[in-house]
């Protein structure tokens, strides 16, 4: 196998957000001057539309990659790990400046201002965290891989 199984996706995803969540939530409430309950509704709910999100985003640049490249994603070189989280952090913008419209009460213009700001704590919080992740948990390409 040359993906990532859907087991071990939804691993990723959920660490992924978890990180995310212990970086996005005191940012959002120290920008948002809101009470730790309602940040936390927020980012929780953004985090929610991100985990949706994410897995789609993620395989489909796998597929990309593999099929342009021939390569597997945890042999990802370091410019294209850049190319990931970029187009991971702003097609994620698209998913979640609703909720932060709709959920958190800021209007248009406030909503991309902290979306923006939080996408670029998110890029470079999903280079570092891909790259250990391929390092903790790369894809195992058969015949090589254990039956365990």
């Amino acid at each position: 196998m040359t993906l990532r199984s859907p087991r071990e996706r939804f691993i990723q995803t959920l660490a992924y957000e978890a990180g995310g969540l212990l970086l996005s939530v005191p940012l959002y409430i120290l920008y948002s001057g809101g009470g730790a309950g309602q940040g936390a509704e927020v980012m929780l709910a953004m985090s929610a539309a991100v985990l949706l999100w994410s897995p789609i985003h993620n395989t489909a640049f796998d597929l990309v990659d593999l099929r342009l490249t021939g390569r597997l994603a945890s042999d990802r070189p370091h410019r294209w790990r850049m190319v990931h989280a970029a187009s991971h952090e702003i097609s994620t913008v698209l998913v979640t400046l609703p909720v932060l419209m709709f959920l958190g009460g800021h209007g248009l213009g406030e909503a991309l201002l902290i979306d923006l700001g939080l996408t670029l704590v998110y890029a470079a919080y999903a280079y570092v965290f891909h790259l250990g992740y391929d390092w903790l948990r790369p894809v195992c390409a058969a015949p090589f891989c254990s039956a365990g």
